[in-house]
């Protein structure tokens, strides 16, 4: 059987484009999502385009039952996973914190932090069963660098920066690799949720500059898994060239 890669959060962005990248390269795929025609829809296509096994796991995240009994299913040969990659994440709302609301902050809490260790609790002992994997956890820079009335987004992404470091610590007895990859500003559905659906916000992210695409952190991800035994990446800060950091992006218009 092929090596076996978990993507959460692989139904757009990032986590889509990671798989595809691995599926190119004949990894079989256990992809998850909420969105389930989304998910099995792509999850028929990548099987059919690559000739890989795919298995699609729809559930939320940030439900603890709902992970729990998704990973509890999995038939025994989809159980020797080779690469986690956490990359479930979002962010609710661009308020100081004295007018942020309680729905937005619990979402990315939730989300980011909460189902990060969710996932990570259920696949990580399966990891270490086969004495071997590389997790991923993708933060961002904003785990790095606090940026105006992004606060808590910001604080959920420093969690998963504290988090990782944690794991390498933790899980390098057991021949586990783990890895953050931090993105800048990376066109994909993040600022249509953080927005709400406002699309014309969402689209005023990304004018004046090229940032980077869900395909370039996908190579971020294979590159670093791809590494002589003795060799890891601890920490990527991956920008687009036009972001010199959270808070400053040069714009030609």
């Amino acid at each position: 059987m092929n090596k076996i890669i978990f993507i959460s959060g692989a139904t757009s962005g990032i986590g889509k484009a990671t798989a595809l990248k691995f599926a190119e390269n004949k990894y079989n795929l256990i992809i998850t999502g909420r969105r389930k025609e989304l998910l099995n829809s792509i999850a028929e296509q990548i099987s059919e385009t690559y000739r890989v096994n795919v298995l699609p796991l729809c559930f939320d995240v940030r439900k603890r039952a709902e992970v729990e009994a998704a990973i509890k299913s999995l038939p025994g040969e989809w159980k020797k996973i080779s690469i986690l990659v956490n990359n479930a994440g979002l962010s609710a709302g661009l308020k100081p914190v004295h007018e942020g609301e309680y729905e937005d902050w619990e979402k990315m809490i939730d989300t980011n932090v909460k189902g990060l260790l969710y996932i990570s609790r259920n696949v990580l002992p399966l990891m270490i069963k086969n004495k071997s994997g590389h997790v991923i956890n993708i933060g961002s820079i904003a785990g790095k660098e606090t940026y105006p009335n992004g606060n808590v987004y910001c604080a959920t992404k420093y969690a998963v920066d504290s988090i990782t470091k944690g794991m390498r610590v933790e899980l390098l007895q057991y021949n586990i690799k783990v890895t953050q990859i931090c993105p800048g500003a990376v066109e994909t559905e993040f600022s249509l949720v953080r927005f709400k659906g406002d699309t014309v916000a969402a689209d005023n992210v990304y004018k004046g500059y090229k940032p980077l695409k869900g395909e370039d952190i996908a190579k971020s991800i294979y590159y670093v898994c791809h590494l002589p035994a003795h060799v890891n990446i601890n920490d990527m800060v991956v920008m687009p060239f036009a972001q010199a950091s959270t808070a400053y992006i040069y714009k030609t218009m």
